[in-house]
């Protein structure tokens, strides 16, 4: 590892997690209580109304309610069901994804509609979305990739135009904001984060579904816990699955969620500084404000889950900044994920940007607010390092 001995801070490591005194405490305060699980607890239901109280109070006097359960897919899974998802019908989303956006769909017999992305962002392409609907079409899910936002304006007119439940996968997004400078998870009707390892904040897995629909919320409630309301006696009012939240995940979240302000913060510090640093660097460009010959600001509201980067050949960029010492992810999956043997019939080149920056240009630098200058300065060198070397982009 050249010139240095201590390699960058990462998720899965104590420097590169926020983990202090307040989730010790929580813990402790859990167990002291003896009630683990949240349908006895007020852990998980404190957890949802910090999240809204905290985060997204609605401006117009809108009660947005908040479900906690047990992993960002279970949220998107509380989503598609809410939103009526059933045999037959259609949910178009991005091909370029973790799995969990798509399995939901699959859960509730329903087919998965590929949709292709902008070469620009990665993010789900609003023409090739009206391309896609038909008459089964019931949801469209759009995942704000890394940390920042799509197109939510012109998802939102197709959604309305066709009568469609718009989704916002933002488990890559916390406290992301669109051009407009709204938050991202406030223009759909449902929106879904996690709180898995990888993420700006986390609790090792648990989920959360937003919605202002108090009938969206109550489905979602509902459905998050077996179909029971517990306040009227042991009735199952509608299908539903155990994806309870546990206290001792709602206890080290609601730690973690005081936190996140301050992670984004610094995540968005940490780039704007690796942006200024990569400036001038011939034809450098990226999914999160890098374009061109010069580097201007970063996107403003950008989460900056991952740092994009666009290239000529991300399997070359990536061999050669893993020698400098700095972690890269060619294509940031290995496949779209219709390609993959759990979703048999989807053809080949179905989704052409996508598979292209998959399979060529897409380049993904693990991302963390633990950076310190020094890191972001270490990180810029290897990349101007390979570009010296010939890994010229796109």
């Amino acid at each position: 590892m050249p010139e240095r001995e201590m390699p960058l801070p990462t998720v899965l490591g104590p420097r590169g997690r926020t983990f202090g005194d307040e989730e010790r405490a929580a813990v402790l305060r859990v167990l002291d209580s003896a009630v683990l699980c949240s349908a006895f607890g007020s852990e998980a239901r404190s957890l949802e109304e910090e999240l809204t109280r905290l985060y997204f109070p609605d401006p117009h006097g809108t009660v947005v309610k908040s479900v906690a359960c047990s992993s960002g897919t279970a949220a998107l899974h509380l989503a598609v069901a809410a939103a009526g998802v059933g045999p037959g019908d259609e949910v178009i989303t991005t091909p370029l994804s973790d799995f969990g956006t798509v399995a939901p769909v699959l859960a509730q017999r329903a087919r998965v509609v590929f949709a292709d992305v902008r070469p620009q962002d990665g993010n789900l392409d609003p023409a090739a979305v009206e391309a896609a609907v038909t008459p089964r079409t019931k949801a469209v899910i759009v995942v704000h990739l890394f940390g920042a936002a799509a197109d939510i304006d012109a998802l939102r007119a197709i959604c309305d135009r066709h009568g469609l439940v718009l989704i916002e996968d933002c488990a890559q997004a916390w406290l992301g904001r669109d051009g407009s400078g709204r938050l991202l998870g406030t223009v759909g009707d449902i929106a879904c984060f996690s709180l898995q390892q990888y993420k700006h904040i986390t609790a090792g897995d648990g989920g959360l579904a937003l919605t202002a629909d108090p009938a969206l919320a109550r489905h979602m409630r509902l459905f998050m816990d077996k179909g029971w309301d517990r306040s009227e006696g042991r009735i199952h009012r509608e299908p539903g699955l155990n994806y309870r939240m546990t206290e001792l995940t709602a206890a080290v979240a609601r730690a973690q969620l005081a936190k996140v302000t301050e992670v984004v913060r610094r995540r968005r510090e940490r780039a704007v500084q690796l942006i200024a640093a990569l400036d001038g660097l011939d034809g450098l460009g990226g999914l999160g404000g890098l374009d061109g010959v010069t580097a201007p600001e970063p996107l403003p509201g950008h989460a900056w889950w991952l740092f994009p980067l666009l290239v000529d050949d991300n399997a070359r960029w990536a061999k050669g900044l893993e020698a400098e010492g700095v972690p890269a992810m060619p294509g940031y999956l290995e496949r779209p994920l219709y390609a993959n043997p759990a979703l048999p019939g989807y053809p080949p080149g179905l989704c052409p940007q996508a598979e292209r920056l998959i399979g060529r240009t897409l380049l993904a630098l693990p991302w963390n607010e633990a950076y310190s200058e020094a890191d972001v300065a270490h990180i810029a060198r290897a990349i101007r390092t390979v570009h010296d070397q010939g890994g010229q982009t796109r």
